[in-house]
């Protein structure tokens, strides 16, 4: 709402290619536990099994989804990114989340300074901005009537871009808003698709609920938080397939027998499906 640009910056590779010197240096800042550094170094440097059998040293880099590197990986981009824009650019506000970083800029000018200084703070620490996915971002709405090539990003599932929205008075304005990011909806809908699947007749919809209640309830409560509507839409498709479901397993071929079975038990059990008691059962 405040400022007009951001920078989305990706770092290319960022997991793979954290410097083990640098990694162990910046650790030694933090602790003095000769233990902790032994262990550490060892897990960095282990090497990797190849299909062959053979194993492979590794050079740089910290395994993704190993249980450590969030942490590393969070005290490495503190040293060479936090830290550095606050001393450098303390006028830009940012968030980051492990590597997903949102810079702040009050003008295009601005942002492709601070742009130009990050990419070689990043070759200091060994790292690259990736070219494509790095990119400046003018956040249009209706005070602000300028354009430019990118006018959206997207942070932790959700994108962020000009969106139209009614006021109390009734009156249309452009604002800048987030909103679930169509990555996201896909990514729910395979989820979903996982589970529930319409040509197996011999699953049951009490078993499918359980397994997917719990995931619906957390994909609301993190998807709902802004653009709920668009959140609560993509529950929509769990329906099809519920239909598509009713339609394999009960051998019902006139879509209005589909409805009906699937009205009735709706009727039996409400609360069968969670997004069902939201009200999503159309």
């Amino acid at each position: 709402m405040k400022y007009a640009w951001v920078i989305d910056v990706d770092i290319k590779g960022f997991f793979d290619n954290i410097s083990h010197g640098i990694m162990l240096g910046l650790l030694g800042m933090h602790t003095k536990e000769k233990w902790v550094l032994m262990y550490v170094e060892r897990w960095l440097k282990a090497g990797v099994e190849q299909e062959d059998g053979s194993i492979a040293a590794r050079q740089k880099g910290t395994p993704q989804g190993g249980v450590i590197s969030p942490l590393l990986a969070n005290l490495y981009l503190h040293h060479a990114f936090d830290k550095w824009m606050d001393a450098s650019n303390p006028q830009c506000p940012f968030e980051r989340y492990a590597d997903d970083i949102v810079i702040h800029c009050s003008s295009r000018e601005e942002a492709e300074k601070v742009l130009k200084q990050l990419e070689g703070r990043m070759q200091e620490y060994m790292l690259t901005l990736h070219p494509e996915k790095t990119k400046i971002v003018y956040c249009k709405d209706y005070k602000r009537n300028g354009g430019y090539a990118n006018e959206s990003f997207t942070f932790l599932s959700y994108t962020f871009q000009p969106r139209t929205v009614q006021t109390k008075a009734g009156r249309l304005l452009v604002m800048f808003l987030p909103a679930i990011s169509n990555a996201a909806k896909s990514s729910i809908r395979a989820a979903i698709k996982e589970i529930l699947v319409k040509q197996r007749s011999t699953q049951t919809l009490q078993g499918s609920a359980a397994r997917l209640n719990p995931k619906i309830r957390g994909w609301v409560n993190y998807y709902g938080k802004y653009a709920r509507h668009k959140a609560l839409n993509v529950f929509c498709y769990l329906n099809d397939l519920i239909r598509g479901w009713i339609k394999n397993t009960y051998k019902l071929y006139r879509k209005n027998k589909v409805y009906k079975k699937y009205r009735a038990i709706q009727e039996a059990e409400p609360a069968l499906f969670y997004h069902w008691q939201l009200g999503l059962k159309a």
